[in-house]
């Protein structure tokens, strides 16, 4: 049981401590749990050698690039953002690293569905491992279904993730999968004959967000703006 997006309180948008993220995620039954942070990965390094003994910290990126958000798994340095998609889904994979396709068709956030990814889409697929065809984040429009229609069209698999930003949306989406995660090869088999477990955050958590940044801000914890 796997949820391949979870944000901690090293992200400029969320204030949920590392513990706490892993802690519900075993109490919820997760075994693996990736740490996809904007644009750092120093918080899942950390966790990963913190885990509680049954749920594995996979360490993982929501990288921002020119023309929308991508997520790499299994890495060991983090991608800097700003990249042209493809050149960043390269990185990734330099780096023995999985690929994926980020909320593409959230009217509010960016993804493949906006201006500036027509073009690059033809250079990005041949180096995508599954597309968020379940982002439990995207509350209006059709989005997940638009993206599910994209990866059937592309050959990717799908996969439900929480996208959580708070302990309380951790696990609320996730794979199943009857097969080990322990490396990028195995997860990229793996997700083939994955199963999504698909729920919904709650319409109130997004409305903390903005409470979120503030906080963030304050401290000094932004956005690294793509140069």
């Amino acid at each position: 049981m796997a949820d391949l997006h979870c944000h901690t309180s090293a992200s400029f948008d969320s204030l949920s401590q590392p513990a706490a993220v892993m802690r519900a995620a075993s109490e919820r039954g997760l075994t693996h749990i990736a740490i996809t942070d904007h644009d750092r990965i120093d918080a899942a390094l950390a966790a990963r050698d913190d885990a509680p003994e049954g749920l594995t910290v996979i360490v993982g990126q929501e990288v921002r690039t020119t023309a929308g958000d991508l997520i790499g798994l299994y890495l060991e340095k983090p991608v800097p953002p700003g990249m042209a998609p493809h050149e960043a889904a390269a990185m990734i994979r330099d780096q023995g690293g999985v690929v994926g396709l980020a909320h593409p068709f959230d009217r509010f956030r960016a993804g493949a569905g906006r201006r500036g990814w027509e073009d690059e889409l033809e250079l990005l697929v041949p180096l995508l491992d599954y597309v968020e065809t379940w982002n439990a984040r995207l509350l209006i429009g059709g989005g997940n279904q638009r993206a599910a229609e994209f990866a059937h069209g592309s050959g990717l698999p799908g996969v439900a993730v929480s996208d959580a930003h708070t302990v309380m949306e951790v696990g609320v989406s996730y794979v199943v999968v009857d097969a080990p995660l322990d490396t990028a090869a195995e997860m990229r088999a793996a997700l083939r004959e994955a199963r999504l477990v698909t729920g919904r955050g709650a319409r109130l958590l997004r409305v903390g967000m903005p409470v979120a940044k503030l906080v963030q801000r304050l401290r000094g914890n932004r956005r690294v703006n793509p140069a």
